[in-house]
């Protein structure tokens, strides 16, 4: 996801990129409408680990103490926002404003889900599922743009202050909210370690896995179909129910791939041992670069970001030809590589 997300917002900028991966205006599905989701959706799985530590050890935390790890988390990405807010005005670079509006960008978006989920984590009592909870929530929002004049507002309205300047990415952050629980719904089924017996604890997940994919599938289904089901186009700009539905079900479906991989060329993955031997095991059935990559993340998308903007300050990239316009992308690509794989050689993890 992360190797892609880096090529496409650079790759985009070229006419060798074919139009169809490039994110819709209002309705539809492409590419890179998938990558803004995926991006919140693995921060889910991810997240599920401080929710498997609280069950394992039957420790609760208090809402306060949520809140005040939730701002920690969130404080960053705003700063982070602030900065290519003020980086894209100051440069005046070229920015679809449809996209999340005239300040918001995706920082904004990442840095709002944090707080929320503090809050939401109060009602696990009431409501257990992190599954059934993203689709309360993205059902609520959908009825109030289906009920209400909210649809039209972000679809439509003048931008005449600051809320209706940013409407895309203020109301968005519901949908993409939700993502993030059915990540972390995902990752509770996903991420526990090996205790058990190998055919035990691997068939467990890959069913958990496979009954989740097949349920985002089915309500997916349900929510666009003309025939049968709901017939509401999937929206990016809204992040609206089928959005997060379609979103859910190629993250799952995914994830579900990738295990049944795992278990058929490195079944040993799946055998209880000690951490040493885990660290072993992961980097013996994993790809250098894609590890690191995921090492550190953040940092390298935010390298991609700062590339991308050099070079479209720089280079005519709408004017360039396909050779052009590869080989740019060739080193691009090769830079970004070699900064992931030295800062792994060296045991480099930066934190944002």
């Amino acid at each position: 996801m992360m190797v892609i997300t880096c090529l496409a917002i650079l790759a985009v900028d070229f006419k060798v990129f074919p139009r169809r991966f490039a994110k819709v205006e209002n309705w539809g599905t492409s590419l890179m409408d998938m990558g803004v989701g995926s991006f919140v959706f693995s921060a889910g799985v991810v997240a599920a680990r401080s929710a498997l530590k609280q069950r394992l050890t039957n420790s609760t935390i208090g809402l306060q103490a949520r809140l005040r790890t939730a701002l920690r988390h969130s404080l960053p990405l705003l700063v982070l926002g602030f900065i290519r807010l003020y980086t894209v005005k100051g440069l005046d670079y070229a920015e679809h404003v449809t996209e999340y509006g005239v300040h918001w960008n995706f920082f904004f978006t990442l840095a709002f889900i944090p707080p929320f989920m503090a809050i939401l984590e109060s009602l696990s009592t009431i409501v257990p599922s992190y599954a059934l909870m993203s689709v309360i929530v993205a059902i609520s929002y959908e009825l109030v743009l289906d009920f209400t004049e909210l649809k039209g507002f972000i679809l439509t309205a003048p931008r005449v202050n600051l809320l209706s300047k940013n409407r895309e990415g203020v109301f968005s952050s519901l949908g993409y909210l939700s993502i993030f629980l059915a990540g972390q719904a995902t990752g509770m089924n996903a991420l526990p370690r090996p205790t058990e017996t190998n055919t035990v604890l691997r068939n467990s997940t890959l069913t958990k896995l496979i009954a989740g994919a097949a349920t985002w599938v089915a309500l997916f289904g349900l929510s666009t179909s003309y025939s049968y089901g709901l017939g509401i186009p999937v929206s990016r700009r809204l992040a609206n129910l089928p959005y997060v539905l379609w979103v859910a079900a190629f993250n799952t479906c995914q994830l579900t791939l990738f295990c049944m991989i795992e278990t058929l060329v490195f079944p040993e993955t799946s055998m209880p041992a000690t951490r040493a031997e885990e660290e072993k095991r992961y980097r013996r059935a994993s790809s250098t670069l894609l590890r690191a990559f995921n090492r550190n993340g953040l940092f390298v998308f935010l390298l991609a970001n700062l590339l991308t903007g050099f070079v479209n300050l720089t280079l005519p990239t709408l004017n360039m030809s396909n050779i052009q316009a590869m080989a740019v992308l060739v080193v691009y690509a090769g830079l970004l590589s070699a900064v992931a794989i030295v800062l792994d050689k060296y045991n480099i993890t930066i934190k944002l």
